[in-house]
């Protein structure tokens, strides 16, 4: 079966070569503004807290939020958890959460074939982030995926206004960055926590697409090239373990080894004993 996914995918249809101008060219700003953030004129303490703390919160919205909680429904949790978990993961800009969770789905139930929309046979870069950069057929199956969040209006709104979390994120920041008279500089903090934040983010979450389907080790024989890569579970807080995901998709731990830390299923722990997390789903790794 693995034999099969890495046979040479054909070019792309000419429906699907040319690039999406307003995402290439956010990526491109996004990116641009993370370097400038990197000037020693706007390095500070404050800036690099502002970091931490954001990329915890985004990193485990992502996680915890959009992809354990609400596309695996891994566990249960009271509404109000629910909604300030997915409201963490979309200040990371991947999109509104009914995209992100419905692309998601998809890519589940296609993962390294064809039709998958980061297919991993296609190559590295393209599972890393050029898929994002064209048309994609998928976009135009969402509703097959996401049935239960389109009914609810707090995610269509979300869905439709995701960029908008960031002005007041980025009007607090400025504001105490000038009153606090930070080094930097409100600007100084508005950079480090807005455009250098997301594009790490954005590079960690992209390297589950890429890097855990070429590197690592397998647990299991799943029909996919998913595999289990240590340094990329570091950085995405226990996403890096992809082939034991991919054989448990509804698991909400994915460290199933001794040695598999899982920073996420470690804050899933701590929801239970809040009373917080219900009828947890969890795999275990065979004795």
């Amino acid at each position: 079966m693995r034999a099969a996914l890495v046979v040479p995918r054909a070019p792309l249809p000419r429906s699907q070569r040319k690039y999406k101008l307003g995402t290439t060219g956010f990526m491109l700003a996004i990116h641009v503004g993370a370097v400038f953030a990197l000037l020693p004129q706007y390095w500070s303490w404050q800036g690099l807290v502002a970091l931490a703390v954001l990329y915890w919160t985004t990193v485990l919205g992502v996680t915890l939020g959009l992809h354990r909680l609400v596309a695996h429904r891994s566990f249960v949790a009271p509404k109000w958890v629910e909604r300030v978990l997915v409201l963490m993961g979309t200040l990371a800009c991947q999109s509104g959460p009914i995209e992100w969770v419905g692309l998601h789905r998809h890519h589940h139930k296609f993962s390294d074939q064809p039709n998958d929309h980061h297919d991993a046979a296609r190559g590295l870069w393209w599972a890393h982030s050029e898929w994002m950069l064209h048309d994609i057929p998928a976009i135009k199956e969402l509703h097959r995926f996401t049935g239960d969040l389109l009914q609810d209006p707090f995610y269509r709104w979300l869905d439709r206004w995701f960029l908008l979390l960031q002005l007041p994120l980025g009007a607090a920041l400025y504001w105490y960055g000038n009153a606090a008279q930070v080094h930097g500089g409100g600007l100084g903090l508005v950079l480090w926590a807005i455009p250098l934040r997301l594009v790490l983010v954005y590079h960690v979450t992209w390297l589950v697409n890429s890097a855990t389907h070429a590197f690592g080790y397998r647990n299991f024989n799943c029909p996919d090239l998913s595999r289990n890569c240590w340094w990329v579970a570091i950085l995405s807080f226990g996403e890096g373990w992809h082939n034991n995901h991919h054989a448990h998709p509804s698991s909400a731990r994915h460290g199933l080894r001794w040695f598999e830390f899982d920073i996420t299923w470690q804050h899933i722990k701590l929801l239970r004993a809040l009373g917080w997390a219900k009828r947890i789903r969890e795999a275990r790794y065979p004795a």
